[in-house]
C-alpha cells in the first residue's frame, strides 16, 4: 500500500479530543525530552492563553504569544497546529531573543478579517504587516511544516528581514505539496474536511493518539499531542470550518515554484533540523534545501522523529538554535 493510500485509510477514520487540559507535549522522550530551561516558567496551555495577545492589522486581529527581550525570533508553526506547538522553545530561548509565536491566518485564535485570504502569500504579507506593528525590523526565523514553506517565501521576499533560519520538516520546491496533503485538501473542497477528521479527533483523544490518527502519523511518541494540546489545536479549526477549509484549499499549488534562484542568493545562515520517521515530506528534501541556501549549514537529522517533533524536542530545537545565533 502507498503511502498516500496509507493517509487516506487513517485520516477517514481519525479523531480526538473533547477538552482535559493535561501535561505536557515533550515528557519524555528522545531529545530533551521532558526537561525545561533553569528559571523558566512553565508554558501551558493555561499559562499560554494568558499570554495571548492580539494585534489589529488590515488582515485581522492576528493572536500571538511573546515571551524574552531583545532581538525578535519568529516562530512558524505547521497545519493543523498554532503557535502552542512552540511553548517549549519559547522556554528555553526566551533568555536570548524576544520570542514571537504567531497564529497563521485561518489558523489557530487568529481573527481573520472579512475576504481575506489566507494563502502562504497572504501569510508572508501578514507576518511583514504584524513586525511591522511590533516594532520588529529583523528576525531569526524558526519554521515546520507548512510554516516552512511560509518561512522560505518569506526569506526570499524580505531577504533583509531574516537574520537567520532554521528549518525543520517542511516543504521544499521539489515537494510542494507533498503527494500525503491531497486528500486533505480534496475533502476540503468537498467542505467534509472538518466533519470527517478534525471533529471527530474532538471528540475521542485515543483515536487522535492512535496510528490512525494525527498523533500516530504526525508525532513520534504515542502519548502525543496531549489532551491539552488537541483542544488548543483543533477546537478554533472545528469552530470555523470555512476558514480552516480555505487553509488548506491555499495549499493547492506548488507555492514555491521559482524559489530556488532567490534563496541561492540569500546571505543568512541556514540550518535544516530533519526527522528521519516523517512520511509526510520527501526524504530527499532536507539534502535538496540544504543545497539551496547561500549560507547553509549543513542538515540534522532526528532519528525516527516524526513531523510534528519540534513540539516534542523542544532542547534540540533550542541548542540548535542558540549554536545558529552564536549565544
Amino acid at each position: 500500500m502507498q503511502r498516500r493510500d496509507v493517509l487516506k485509510l487513517g485520516m477517514g477514520t481519525m479523531a480526538a479530543v473533547a477538552a482535559g487540559w493535561a501535561g505536557r507535549a515533550w515528557s519524555g522522550g528522545l531529545v530533551g525530552g521532558g526537561r525545561a530551561a533553569a528559571g523558566m516558567g512553565t508554558l501551558d496551555a493555561v499559562a499560554w492563553a494568558a499570554a495571548r495577545q492580539w494585534t489589529p492589522t488590515p488582515f485581522g486581529r492576528i493572536a500571538h504569544v511573546e515571551r524574552g527581550s531583545g532581538p525578535a525570533a519568529l516562530f512558524l508553526h505547521g497545519f493543523p497546529l498554532n503557535g502552542f506547538q512552540w511553548r517549549g522553545a519559547l522556554e528555553r530561548l526566551s533568555a536570548h531573543r524576544r520570542c514571537i509565536a504567531p497564529d497563521m491566518l485561518g489558523l489557530g485564535y487568529t481573527e481573520v478579517a472579512e475576504g481575506q485570504g489566507v494563502t502562504p502569500a497572504d501569510q508572508v504579507r501578514m507576518l511583514a504587516d504584524l513586525l511591522d506593528r511590533l516594532g520588529v525590523d529583523s528576525v531569526d526565523l524558526v519554521a515546520n511544516d507548512s510554516g516552512g514553506a511560509v518561512a522560505q517565501l518569506f526569506a526570499a521576499a524580505h531577504p533583509r528581514r531574516v537574520r537567520s533560519l532554521l528549518l525543520t520538516n517542511c516543504d521544499a520546491e521539489t515537494d510542494c505539496p507533498p503527494p500525503a496533503l491531497k486528500p486533505v485538501i480534496e475533502l476540503a473542497r468537498a467542505d467534509r474536511f472538518v466533519t470527517e477528521w478534525l471533529a471527530p479527533w474532538l471528540a475521542d483523544h485515543a483515536l487522535a493518539r492512535s496510528p490512525q490518527g494525527l498523533g500516530g502519523m504526525t508525532f513520534t511518541y504515542p502519548h502525543n499531542p496531549t489532551d491539552e494540546a488537541i483542544e488548543m489545536y483543533l477546537r478554533p479549526l472545528v469552530e470555523h470550518p470555512p476558514r480552516t477549509h480555505a487553509y488548506a484549499i491555499g495549499l493547492d499549488s506548488n507555492v514555491l515554484a521559482g524559489v530556488e534562484a532567490t534563496l541561492k542568493r540569500s546571505r543568512f545562515p541556514t540550518r535544516i533540523l530533519w526527522g528521519t520517521g516523517d512520511d509526510i515530506f520527501s526524504k530527499d528534501s532536507p539534502d535538496y534545501l540544504a543545497g539551496v541556501f547561500g549560507d547553509s549549514r549543513g542538515v540534522r537529522r532526528v532519528e525516527g522523529a516524526r513531523l510534528f517533533w519540534p513540539e516534542e524536542f523542544p532542547e534540540l530545537v533550542a541548542e540548535e538554535a542558540r549554536r545558529l545565533w552564536g549565544v
